[in-house]
């Protein structure tokens, strides 16, 4: 299916050419056949000749009806442009063509009509002038009477050629449907109807409706008056929704895929001016009223404008919307009812301005920005982003992960890192480094798995929970301690100082710990230290003892008390060194290497 608007003067034909295209009627209250003035929104479909469908939405043309005109035309691809021969191009002929112009509508067809009243060739002429200059120059032309008939079978080939200009819809892309209708059927509930420019609707798929918040199931799925399992864009769509009741939608809502949008009540966006003679003002520096509505969609929502840069501006909106990085709206002026121009949506998480400056330096940073979502880019200006929130922006996320740190938000983190360890030494000079708990906490980090790339940054090592900067300096009075054990310990490696004697150094339990982390002591258990190569040197001297040997045995080889044999076997076997056999003794797992062999041998000796 492809879905096309029409636009155009108020009694141009518009209504007329669709029941012939269609002979469907595509006004539907009765007020309106009355008067033969399309108030609402109208629809209607045909099946063209190579098979393809048409759907049509017809908009109202007089000027009272702006708005219902702009929920018609604000999500439809492509667009139906009539003109009449015998009076040319009228008032809401531009206001029609700036609202299309605004949206960045490309693609459509100018249908001269009433042929049979006035020759076509001033009427056409005239309108491709003013389309010369829009999103819609240069689209083909048709002269038709809807009254006579002649020229529909050509119409009806040109809008055949231009549903395949169409690009194609993503159909896997996040589902926003505005609603531009909403009623309910006896023994269904509510339906809404909208049209569908991207993602696909499955029967029994869970939406989100906004803005009433509430989650909602597809009890029923129609396109075209047929009920189906699954509708994927373009298409117009008739939704039966279950878990909500008629009072909580409207026109302007939407249905969303859920967890995928973020909605804005602030954005800074940038501004094109209309520039039709009816348009308020003119020219590409806009002076524009601070109180105007966003069109987007079917929606219209109160926004107020503060102007930043040439051409770019922050909209505060009265209502939140869901609304992503490119998409494309207008502004209309409320009391004039005239369109001020059209508008791309730069950013939907614009950072405050408060500071003196900022306003400036804002409006400089939108300058760079083109409407085109970038995962990278948005990454560069943030520095922290959660994967599912640039999603939602409309950009691809730069990596993988569920959190995403731009590189030089990266450095500048490592740099704050070093800082914080720095004065983390200077307060705590006996723990072995900073817990990562206290670093993420201190860094505002909001996941544990951003740690380790900051530290990395910083040249920090990571280990054991705690993060070190090189090798920790001992305080001056823990190294003269650590300095006279050692004078102690080199005659007699494993002979260690007694608790006593370690009371007299003034070294307690926590000062051990810091000389066993910075690489001075090697700590079996808490107030039993021996040098650090204590490990190799036993391993040394238990190699040379028959296997399997015994602590008694071990502890003559080392010349030690059980005090120290019974922790240093302990520790021996937890790194593989040695085994403790299932009758209490031990054998070497891995002698130390030969002179000249720098691979160790596993294997147990027999």
């Amino acid at each position: 299916m492809h879905v096309i608007a029409t636009a155009g003067h108020v009694d141009h034909g518009k209504s007329t050419l669709i029941r012939e295209l269609t002979g469907m009627e595509p006004d539907r209250w009765a007020e309106e056949r009355r008067r033969g003035l399309t108030i609402d929104l109208g629809f209607a479909w045909t099946r063209l000749p190579d098979g393809c469908t048409a759907a049509f939405v017809d908009v109202p043309g007089h000027e009272r009806f702006v708005p219902n005109m702009l929920a018609g035309i604000g999500p439809v691809p492509a667009v139906l442009f009539v003109v009449a021969a015998d009076e040319g191009w009228m008032p809401q002929s531009d206001e029609h063509l700036d609202a299309l112009n605004a949206l960045g509508v490309r693609h459509g067809l100018l249908a001269v009509t009433r042929c049979d009243l006035a020759a076509p060739c001033a009427a056409a002429e005239q309108a491709r002038d003013r389309l010369r200059a829009t999103t819609l120059a240069d689209i083909p032309t048709v002269h038709v009477s809807g009254r006579t008939g002649a020229g529909l079978g050509e119409l009806r080939h040109q809008i055949d050629e231009l549903i395949h200009r169409l690009p194609a819809a993503d159909r896997d892309a996040d589902v926003r449907l505005w609603v531009d209708r909403a009623f309910t059927i006896r023994g269904a509930g509510t339906v809404v109807t909208g049209t569908l420019p991207a993602g696909t609707l499955r029967k029994d798929a869970r939406l989100q409706l906004h803005p009433a918040g509430v989650d909602v199931t597809i009890r029923g799925l129609q396109a075209l008056g047929s009920s189906e399992h699954q509708v994927g864009a373009v298409a117009r769509v008739a939704v039966n929704l279950r878990g909500v009741d008629l009072d909580q939608v409207r026109r302007g809502d939407a249905l969303l895929t859920p967890d995928r949008w973020l909605t804005t009540d602030v954005l800074d966006v940038r501004i094109r001016r209309a520039t039709s003679p009816t348009s308020v003002g003119t020219g590409t520096t806009p002076r524009l009223p601070r109180d105007l509505v966003l069109h987007i969609g079917a929606a219209a929502v109160g926004a107020r404008v503060r102007p930043l840069g040439h051409d770019t501006a922050r909209l505060a909106l009265r209502t939140p919307l869901p609304l992503r990085i490119g998409d494309r709206a207008l502004l209309r002026d409320p009391g004039s009812r005239r369109i001020c121009g059209g508008l791309v949506v730069l950013d939907v998480r614009p950072p405050q301005l408060t500071r003196r400056g900022a306003a400036r330096a804002r409006a400089a940073e939108l300058d760079t920005m083109d409407g085109r979502p970038d995962g990278a880019a948005e990454l560069r200006r943030r520095g922290l982003m959660h994967a599912g929130d640039l999603r939602a922006m409309g950009a691809t996320p730069p990596g993988p992960g569920r959190w995403l740190l731009g590189e030089e938000h990266r450095d500048e983190l490592g740099t704050r890192l070093d800082e914080l360890l720095t004065q983390h030494h200077k307060t705590h000079p006996l723990e072995a480094g900073m817990p990562t708990e206290a670093a993420r906490r201190a860094l505002d980090l909001p996941d544990p798995a951003l740690l380790p790339p900051i530290a990395e940054a910083a040249s920090v090592s990571l280990s054991d929970g705690r993060l070190h900067k090189g090798p920790t300096p001992l305080p001056e009075r823990v190294q003269r301690a650590v300095e006279t054990i050692r004078r102690a310990l080199i005659d007699h490696p494993f002979q260690a100082p007694t608790a006593d004697e370690l009371a007299e150094l003034a070294t307690g339990d926590k000062e051990i710990a810091a000389a066993a982390h910075a690489g001075a002591l090697l700590r079996l258990a808490p107030g039993l230290v021996l040098l650090p190569d204590a490990e190799q040197a036993a391993v040394a001297r238990l190699a040379q003892l028959p296997e399997p040997f015994t602590l008694s045995q071990a502890r003559q080889a080392l010349d030690t008390s059980r005090r120290v044999a019974v922790p240093l076997l302990e520790l021996l076997a937890r790194r593989g060194r040695t085994q403790r056999l299932a009758d209490g003794t031990h054998r070497i797992v891995s002698p130390p290497p030969a002179p000249g062999n720098t691979e160790s041998d596993s294997t147990p000796r027999r």
